[in-house]
């Protein structure tokens, strides 16, 4: 049976939307600037290709070039973009005070993170800490729905509807259902297994009963202690409780 080109292959369109946006989200707060041969470095073509990108990213002011230094960054009109994203999400300016607060008293990463319909994406982070290691997650990031503990907080507050293979994901793992039904307990996610040495606990955030986002501290092992009990975890529950209160009061309008 013959099949399709479109359903062998990405379509042309949607190649370039995602080569588009493989260029964006190389820059960072801590990358801003980068170079075409790293930006070609992140789209896995040839320069030629990368640069043709570049430059039409560049008429459609998403980004500037620096002559003199040879450089790119994000342009003009990604900060258009940006507000009206917040604006459609106000969690995230709502949010920034809470979080700025939380790390200043935990001296510790936060982290902002909503539902995209598959899994969880980060939108917000506050990393202005004072530790020597400094845990930095880069804003689009998207976690593991179960192996994350922002992700088994949406799995463990929304309908199996709203989240695709969550009642296969359980059904396989007993340490998933155990800890989801912890999460919905405690009202925390404080016993994800850490990676690479860095753990995270994260609590709901509700608007009109609602789960809209998660937010979580991350840190070292060493830093951020396992358990729903501990004071890093009642001071997370409490910010989030804090915030789900100040969003109910917020007009939607």
């Amino acid at each position: 049976m013959d099949v399709s080109p479109a359903i062998q292959t990405v379509s042309p369109a949607i190649q370039t939307v995602q080569r588009a946006a493989v260029i964006l989200s190389a820059f960072t707060v801590s990358r801003p600037r980068l170079s075409l041969n790293e930006l070609t470095a992140s789209l896995g073509t040839s320069k030629a290709t990368a640069h043709r990108y570049t430059k039409a990213l560049r008429e459609s002011n998403l980004l500037r070039y620096d002559e003199r230094e040879a450089l790119y960054s994000l342009g003009p009109q990604i900060l258009t973009l940006s507000a009206a994203a917040r604006a459609g999400m106000p969690v995230i300016g709502v949010a920034g005070p809470h979080m700025q607060r939380l790390v200043r008293e935990l001296d510790e990463t936060v982290v902002l993170s909503v539902w995209d319909g598959d899994t969880a994406v980060v939108v917000r982070v506050d990393d202005n800490t004072d530790r020597v290691i400094r845990i930095s997650v880069r804003t689009g990031s998207r976690l593991s729905r179960t192996a994350s503990a922002q992700g088994r907080v949406f799995c463990a507050f929304l309908s199996s509807a709203e989240v695709p293979g969550l009642a296969a994901d359980l059904a396989a793992s007993p340490e998933l259902r155990r800890e989801v039904e912890r999460i919905r307990a405690a009202g925390v996610s404080a016993h994800t297994p850490p990676i690479n040495g860095v753990r995270s606990v994260a609590a709901p955030v509700f608007r009109n009963g609602t789960l809209i986002a998660t937010m979580a501290v991350v840190g070292t092992t060493t830093s951020v202690p396992e358990g729903a009990d501990s004071p890093l975890a009642i001071s997370l529950k409490h910010t989030a409780a804090q915030l789900t209160t100040e969003l109910n009061s917020v007009n939607p309008g």
